[in-house]
């Protein structure tokens, strides 16, 4: 084996390497990843408790391998819509059939059954919740994604890795209320982030939520979930509740601004990243002072 051939060999490598972590979406990954340390910061009752295994183990899953299961197998299934949208520009990887792809995917899947052993039996539903989902929501025959309203109520999925942590911490399920706001929370979350794709959606004859509604009735459906959720949040504690209240304000902004639903569809990332960090903190200030 020549120099030459060494070096290109290890090119091709390096490039395989940097597509699968573009296609993991990085700008991304807290929203899987984060609510897991929500999870374990509401369940610990001592520091150590945030250290556990079981909660390392689920932090590190969902932080990289989560995120190329949940979005390979979207990319798999969407080739030929990302082809007509716009959103797939240089920010996100666009599947053009490369066979690493598919065999990385079912690798990070298995990857969540072979954690199963090692963490308590109590997160092992939420983990289930969370590959049958991720699945179900791109791939045939299901594919929620092109059924309205299903698409939206799906999403709950990335809730999942924050109550599996949580419930490996604590022994025990989280919060119903919990459940119920974070879910509808990432209803909403799911819904205004497909608001972008309405127009290359329905030249596609892709049906979604969004599509079915429009902009504008959009607008509210995600209002209406996120107000929802701040209601559920604060019937456990008003500050929670008056967090979660950022959402429907931003909204409100939206609608009623010039900003572009496309450049505002980008701060949500970092948004979501600073709510996230406060609910975190809050559930640390729990543990450290009661």
């Amino acid at each position: 084996m020549t120099a030459n051939s060494t070096a290109a060999g290890e090119g091709r490598h390096g490039d395989r390497l940097r597509y699968l972590l573009t296609l993991s979406r990085p700008r991304f990954w807290l929203y899987l990843a984060g609510p897991v340390l929500v999870g374990v910061a509401y369940a610990a009752d001592s520091v150590g408790d945030a250290f556990a295994p079981a909660a390392v183990l689920l932090f590190a899953y969902f932080l990289l391998p989560a995120n190329v299961f949940l979005y390979g197998i979207n990319d798999i299934y969407d080739r030929e819509i990302d082809a007509a949208n716009p959103k797939k520009s240089e920010r996100e990887a666009r599947y053009r059939g490369q066979r690493i792809v598919p065999v990385v995917v079912t690798v990070c899947a298995l990857l969540g059954l072979a954690i199963l052993p090692l963490v308590p039996s109590a997160a092992w539903p939420w983990l289930a919740v969370f590959l049958v989902l991720g699945a179900a929501y791109s791939a045939p025959p299901v594919r929620f994604k092109t059924t309205p309203v299903l698409d939206s109520v799906s999403n709950g999925l990335y809730i999942a890795p924050g109550a599996a942590a949580y419930a490996a911490v604590a022994g025990s399920q989280p919060p119903t209320l919990a459940v119920l706001g974070g879910w509808l929370w990432a209803m909403g979350m799911h819904t205004f982030s497909a608001i972008p794709d309405i127009e290359p959606d329905r030249e596609t004859g892709i049906r979604t939520t969004a599509t079915v509604l429009g902009e504008r009735r959009t607008y509210a459906y995600c209002g209406a979930c996120w107000l929802a959720s701040a209601a559920a949040f604060g019937a456990l504690d008003y500050r929670l509740g008056a967090l979660m209240l950022v959402y429907p304000g931003l909204v409100a902004v939206i609608v009623t601004s010039s900003v572009a639903v496309d450049r505002a569809y980008w701060w949500f990332p970092a948004i979501n990243t600073v709510v996230g960090a406060a609910l975190t903190m809050g559930g640390l200030w729990r543990v450290l002072y009661g």
